[in-house]
């Protein structure tokens, strides 16, 4: 991912956000890749400012989301699989906030799968750039 941020140029910040609680920070498995900083917000403020609501139970643990869980028990049996901590419905998005401040592109996630592709989101930060 790194190489993709390279693009965009130095004049271009990338945030990452979630609604975990500070301490729970480090245990998240971002990998090395991640550039930018990770802010938390466990009032989800943001998430409700961005208009992100939460996705159904058959969305979130669809036949996908299912098949995942299999793989990860096949790779680490019952030690791979966690109770989750926090809420598993909140919906996520991906949005591009040009330089006056306004939002210039938005993609408001349908369930845990569902994300724009990278060259979507650097296609929206050069747009906004122009």
């Amino acid at each position: 991912m790194s190489d993709r941020l390279a693009e965009l140029g130095e004049t271009t910040d990338v945030v990452l956000v979630t609604f975990t609680d500070p301490e729970n920070l480090e245990t998240y498995s971002y990998g090395d890749d991640v550039a930018f900083p990770i802010l938390t917000d466990p009032t989800r403020a943001s998430y409700r400012a961005f208009g992100l609501g939460r996705g159904s139970v058959a969305r979130v643990y669809g036949v996908k989301m299912m098949r995942r869980y299999v793989e990860i028990f096949r790779e680490s049996g019952l030690a791979g699989l966690r109770k989750p901590t926090e809420d598993t419905l909140q919906l996520g998005g991906d949005f591009v906030v040009g330089p006056d401040g306004k939002l210039v592109y938005g993609f408001w996630g349908e369930g845990p799968d569902d994300r724009p592709s990278v060259d979507e989101l650097v296609d929206a930060v050069r747009a906004a750039k122009q």
